[in-house]
């Protein structure tokens, strides 16, 4: 798919780390580019930055998510690219022992099905809204393209960690969407991927890097090659090849360096 100036994109958790990085790099590219957040100030310092548009987007609530949808495509158009950054999701062991009481405490229904929401669920929404506006629009090509959508899953899809049962599961349930909705939607020219980043130099790491800087080496010798964390940046530069490389379609991508993580 070729990418025209003002051809309209929307990139959910566009405010900061790799949603921000997704965002520049397709403005770069010539894209008009809404962010749906639920960080006010610092979303709208982001479009301000690129020239584009703050949407403030809760990814959990299907009434926000439209009203997103509708202001973005009222300044913009239709969009032709959906990124999707944002999650939601808590953290546990499926059993652990409890300090407090000596005994073991779950993991709770609850939890995980909140992280359903914010991860699973989410992907689900955000992709399928997108695609019911693309599906109404001319094609963009010869091959009858309408749009692309990149959801973001994780390393951690493959290889989860302790602690990351609801994370990783759910993860590895977002690249599960892909190429059946690819398939849904192929006769409507709607190509589906979802991208796996590594450890990647976000704000939370570089925390690390402040707070435990013997840790956050560490991290980094983990990886087989380079010997650091990617760059947001470096997923800004995949996010535009798959837009505009028609041929990708149904994938489930890695960007980490080669790394495969440990249990712990």
């Amino acid at each position: 798919m070729q990418i025209t100036n003002g051809m309209a994109a929307i990139v959910t958790g566009g405010a900061s780390g790799l949603g921000k990085a997704s965002a520049r790099a397709l403005a770069d590219a010539g894209m008009k580019v809404a962010i749906f957040d639920l960080n006010e100030e610092a979303g709208e310092a982001v479009a301000s930055d690129i020239g584009g548009l703050f949407c403030k987007v809760n990814i959990l609530d299907e009434d926000s998510v439209l009203a997103g949808f509708e202001k973005a495509r009222a300044a913009h158009g239709q969009e032709r690219a959906l990124i999707h950054c944002a999650q939601v999701s808590k953290g546990g062991k499926t059993v652990s022992r409890d300090r407090e009481t000596g005994g073991f405490k779950r993991f709770s229904t609850e939890d995980y099905a909140f992280s359903a929401m914010g991860i699973l669920v989410a992907s689900y929404r955000m992709a399928s809204i997108s695609a019911m506006g693309m599906a109404a629009v001319e094609p963009l090509n010869d091959d009858g393209e309408r749009g692309s959508i990149v959801l973001t899953s994780s390393a951690a899809a493959q290889d989860g960690q302790v602690g990351q049962i609801a994370y990783g599961s759910l993860k590895a349930g977002v690249n599960g969407l892909v190429l059946p909705m690819a398939r849904d939607l192929m006769d409507l020219g709607i190509r589906v991927n979802s991208v796996m980043p590594g450890i990647f130099a976000t704000p939370p790491m570089l925390g690390v890097k402040d707070s435990a800087p013997q840790i956050f080496e560490n991290l980094e010798k983990s990886v087989p090659f380079p010997k650091r964390l990617g760059k947001p940046e470096e997923f800004g530069s995949l996010i535009v090849e798959l837009v505009r490389n028609s041929y990708f379609n149904g994938q489930n991508l890695r960007i980490d360096g080669a790394i495969r993580m440990p249990p712990r």
